[in-house]
């Protein structure tokens, strides 16, 4: 249970290519490999690392009927999301093949049903190496989008690679930061991962750690270490000495930033630059879903494929909180896949995806939620969940399992949580008894009865 919460090691991770700008990275033979005993793809692969919390407050990423224990601390760790996760699956545990390989998903169009679209899923059993066949009328995919790391193609990156081997790897690779003891270190991305790697390595390396990003970070508050430009060069020895003069050997470990400036002696780059999307199973699927990787095609509201709406894929989303939003996007699949709710029309759902790329790109920008964006999504598809007829029999007075709605404070504590797990992380070792953020001063009825106080005043 938990997926990528089960923590692995980095067998094919710390071997990608240097960069690394395929979708279908060791993902294309899959087919090929059916025979091969070859228990370490990289499919199944995590990137957890060993110091790894979540920069989420456990009140708000837990599921609307499952809340964390009262002893957790405030962020938990990685090992306590994923006992919670086998807790929260043990009723459906009985349903799960677990060792099991999705190697295809196929579209029929089933006559005998109408012209209906049926789905031939062919899966195999790790352990026997034996694949089977099965028809469903729906499928939902589930796999995430944390497997195939993303590399950007900067100039001299692969030669600087090949020249200084070693010394670059994809966030995914990462899991200690005391290997990186006494290196000068970059690290390049500054979302949450790169970030919590970042504070975790500035502990042991040397001094100042560099991070390199296009923008600011929400996260990156009060940080210990330098923030670099973006990098326009990984700089080789002849192009460093005719800029410089002579070099030592370390020196030639360099890079140059898009103002010009140049770093000298790195030991060590780490890319947390993100992932591409990726299902592999799916390449049947005409038009192909996955192109570039950088975001699903043919999607409406990010869940329904539009063609073939009994394909639906949750948690496409990024700088979202994961957990409330899967929830309420599954029982909305629930409720159109058992008729009580209905998609618009093809074209309707078609102009959705249009009026998305004319607002936020065609690119990595298309499924991204920033807050405020993920509460209003998450509440409106809440309220269209709601509205769902009640059926005679269902549990919660007819209305069956719903969604997570966030009410104001809720809100409220989304918009502080960069500023609670700042406040957390200054506790230190401490920090692991630290229950709610009312013990760091985020008080949201005292917040509240401040403002209205000063509105009186005003």
């Amino acid at each position: 249970m938990g997926g990528i919460w089960n923590y692995s090691g980095t067998a094919q991770s710390s071997k990608i290519p240097i960069p690394q700008t395929n979708p279908r990275y060791g993902l294309e033979g899959v087919h090929a490999n059916r025979d091969r005993h070859d228990r370490q793809r990289l499919e199944f692969e995590t990137p957890l690392y060993d110091n790894l919390e979540t920069n989420i407050p456990n009140f708000l990423m837990a599921y609307s009927d499952k809340p964390f224990p009262a002893d957790a601390p405030l962020f938990p760790k990685h090992g306590m999301v994923l006992k919670y996760l086998e807790e929260y699956a043990e009723e459906v545990r009985h349903l799960i093949r677990f060792q099991t390989q999705v190697l295809d998903v196929r579209l029929h169009q089933d006559d005998e049903h109408g012209g209906s679209d049926r789905w031939e899923v062919t899966a195999m059993d790790l352990r026997s190496r034996n694949a089977t066949t099965a028809f469903y009328d729906a499928v939902v995919v589930a796999s995430g989008h944390y497997t195939i790391p993303h590399v950007p193609d900067i100039k001299g990156v692969g030669d600087w690679n090949e020249a200084y081997r070693g010394t670059i790897i994809h966030s995914k690779a990462y899991r200690k930061p005391d290997v990186f003891r006494d290196k000068k270190v970059l690290i390049i991305g500054n979302s949450a991962s790169g970030v919590d790697i970042a504070a975790q390595i500035s502990r042991f390396c040397k001094q100042p750690l560099l991070l390199s990003s296009r923008s600011d970070s929400m996260f990156a508050q009060g940080a210990p270490w330098k923030d670099v430009p973006e990098i326009a060069e990984f700089i080789f020895p002849d192009t460093l000495e005719d800029t410089v003069g002579s070099c030592s050997d370390g020196q030639y470990r360099a890079v140059r930033f898009v103002d010009g400036s140049i770093e000298t002696h790195i030991d060590a780059v780490i890319f947390a630059t993100g992932y591409f999307f990726s299902f592999p199973f799916l390449l049947n699927l005409d038009p192909l879903i996955i192109t570039d990787g950088f975001r699903t095609r043919d999607v409406y509201r990010h869940i329904f494929h539009i063609e073939h709406p009994t394909l639906a894929f949750p948690v496409l989303n990024l700088k979202i909180i994961p957990f409330p939003l899967a929830e309420t996007q599954c029982a909305a699949i629930a409720r159109v896949w058992s008729g009580r709710l209905c998609l618009p029309s093809k074209k309707e759902m078609r102009d959705w995806e249009r009026e998305t790329i004319r607002d936020r790109g065609d690119g990595k920008s298309f499924h991204v939620l920033k807050f405020p964006l993920d509460a209003e999504t998450l509440n409106g598809l809440e309220r269209w969940v709601s509205s769902a007829p009640r059926v005679s029999g269902l549990e919660n007075d007819g209305k069956g399992k719903m969604g997570t709605f966030w009410n104001e404070k809720a809100i409220w504590m989304r918009s502080k949580f960069p500023q609670i797990k700042k406040a957390y992380a200054e506790r230190g070792e401490k920090r692991f008894e630290v229950r709610t953020p009312e013990e760091l001063g985020f008080d949201y009825g005292r917040c509240q009865e401040e403002d209205n106080n000063q509105d009186m005043h005003a």
